[in-house]
């Protein structure tokens, strides 16, 4: 049986599409369009371009889907901190609705990290630790022991909204790094979360699997590699100091859609190793997409 998921998110909108049988799951396609729609928010309100944006993105989809005979009952969209930081949300699931007849499920940041906790545990093996998913609009942390849940929490700050927020040009500048750093000093502050000592994170999401692509390729380590060194995580920072053609072209070579978003994101990681004392993060290529497939789809047929 085949079924789609759609994941709205705050800097891109993803399509996956699996064949599963019993408790497999194979992903047998996958399209990221970048919506970029926390650009479209203003006093906390979706407007009507970003509305049209997210409409058109997903009416793409249902074409694809079409030509993939996935039936439409067999399609689930759901939204995270696009949909959920803003002051307009059923007015836009609405819309969306009347305009392309697929239902968008809103999900809570705790739901948000428990799926990516679920999602990522197919492919880690550490028992104990600290996971991290950092989204445009969002970033979730989940701590567990003997791979049970101790606590999960949302921040309402992502790399795309701190660049909105806090950078003028692409690349931030100094000041505009500490104030971005101090600001997501100010949400785990503000989480109640306990500093404890975690030798190695686990990274979900699109800003980890870029940071890994960029850290991979900058210090010359295979691109299967999934380990990224923490200290390596500085001399990123420090490399890639301005927007000069030779300090950004590994960027523009790896990852040319996160130019802007990359830095702000590699700032909340580098702050979250700092805050919990870690040396490493291992990066899952499995998260929310694969936690949601496997609660919501598998668990409940």
């Amino acid at each position: 049986m085949k079924y789609a998921i759609v994941d709205l998110g705050s800097n891109t909108i993803r399509l996956c599409v699996y064949e599963v049988e019993g408790e497999k799951a194979d992903s047998i396609f996958e399209r990221k369009t970048m919506a970029g729609l926390v650009n479209y928010i203003t006093n906390d309100i979706l407007n009507k371009d970003g509305i049209e944006r997210a409409i058109s993105i997903l009416k793409d989809y249902q074409e694809i889907l079409k030509n993939l005979l996935v039936n439409e009952e067999n399609v689930y969209v759901f939204a995270t901190a696009s949909l959920r930081n803003i002051v307009n949300t059923k007015e836009v699931i609405k819309i969306i609705k009347e305009s392309t007849s697929l239902s968008v499920e809103l999900l809570s940041g705790e739901e948000e990290a428990t799926l990516d906790f679920i999602g990522a545990t197919k492919n880690i093996s550490s028992n104990t630790g600290v996971l991290v998913d950092i989204g445009g609009g969002s970033t979730e942390i989940v701590a567990f022991k003997n791979k049970e849940i101790q606590y999960a929490k949302s921040m309402p700050i992502g790399s795309l909204n701190l660049y909105v927020k806090h950078v003028k040009k692409i690349i931030p500048k100094e000041d505009e790094r500490k104030q971005i750093k101090r600001t997501v000093l100010e949400n785990l502050k503000t989480l109640e979360i306990e500093p404890e000592t975690y030798e190695t994170i686990c990274g979900v999401g699109g800003t980890m699997r870029a940071a890994a692509k960029l850290n991979n390729s900058i210090f010359n380590i295979p691109k299967t590699n999934h380990l990224i060194d923490g200290s390596n995580i500085k001399l990123l920072l420090e490399i890639i100091k301005n927007s000069h053609k030779t300090t950004i072209t590994p960027i523009l070579q790896n990852i040319p859609d996160r130019i802007h978003t990359i830095i702000p994101g590699i700032i909340i990681i580098d702050t979250i190793l700092d805050y919990f004392n870690a040396e490493f993060i291992a990066v899952s290529k499995y998260g929310i997409r694969e936690g949601y497939l496997y609660e919501k789809i598998i668990k409940g047929e």
